[in-house]
Order: C-alpha cells, then structure tokens, then sequence
C-alpha cells in the first residue's frame, strides 16, 4: 500500500486498480497496534476498514506520521508483524484514516480467503436451496462414513 496504490486526482478507477499490486478487500477486522508516538510507547485496539496482502486500511486514535514503523498484531493468532505508515487520510470521530504496508506480502496475516482477480460481484448468484419434503422436514442425513 505505497503511494502508488492509493487513488490520485483525476485518476479512474479502473486505473487505480491496475496500479495495486494486491485485491484489497473491504472488511472490518480487529488489530493491535503498537508504535511510539511522541517518543511514548503506544498499544491500541484498533479496526481494519480494508485490507489486501500487503497491508491495510485502518482507523487509530494515536497520531502517527508517514513513513513511521509500527506493528499490527493479529488479535485472532497473536501473530505481529512491522509495518510502515504509507498514508493518513481523513479524520473522524477522534480517529485518523492510517494506510500501513507490510515490510513483505503477508496476505495469511487476515486468515482470510481473497476473492479471486476475476471474481464479478454482479455475477454471484444466491445457491438455490433444495426443495423441502410436505411439512417442511429436512431431509434425513446420510450415513456417516
């Protein structure tokens, strides 16, 4: 998440996203975030807005200033990896808009499953259910194997 990936004035986009080195993904996941600030050693629960593999968008109480290394951990593993703030964007309610980029690709991090680049939002489909027997019974389960 450099500069780079970030959309610029003027710029589509379907440009911008060419430019991404990784699909970024729009979810609200908790973190940990752990710095200094003002020579003070900082930890804050914190919440992700959009992540991709090589970082995340995330929303923080605690100023923080471009090319500054921090860590995110992953409440869910306790995995912690470094990672540098690449953008301060909007703020809101107390809290700062925080691009931070990962120092290598770490898309396991999320334990999450990334759609895939052809992936087509308007092409999902809801998977149609089966047909209930009279009175609404589920079918009886097979034989465990």
């Amino acid at each position: 998440m450099t500069d780079s990936t970030l959309p610029v004035a003027g710029a589509t986009a379907d440009k911008a996203s060419e430019r991404r080195r990784s699909q970024r993904v729009q979810i609200v996941m908790p973190v940990l975030v752990r710095g200094t600030s003002g020579g003070q050693a900082f930890e804050e629960e914190a919440s992700t807005v959009m992540v991709n593999a090589n970082g995340c968008m995330l929303m923080i109480k605690t100023a923080v200033v471009k090319a500054q290394q921090i860590s995110l951990v992953n409440p869910a593993t306790t995995e912690e990896l470094p990672c540098k703030v690449v953008f301060i964007g909007r703020k809101s309610e107390g809290k700062s808009e925080v691009g931070v980029e990962f120092a290598e690709a770490s898309p396991l991090f999320w334990r999450i499953n990334f759609p895939p680049e052809d992936w087509n939002a308007a092409e999902r489909k809801r998977p149609e259910s089966s047909p209930r027997p009279a009175g609404g019974a589920r079918p009886a389960a097979g034989p465990k194997r």
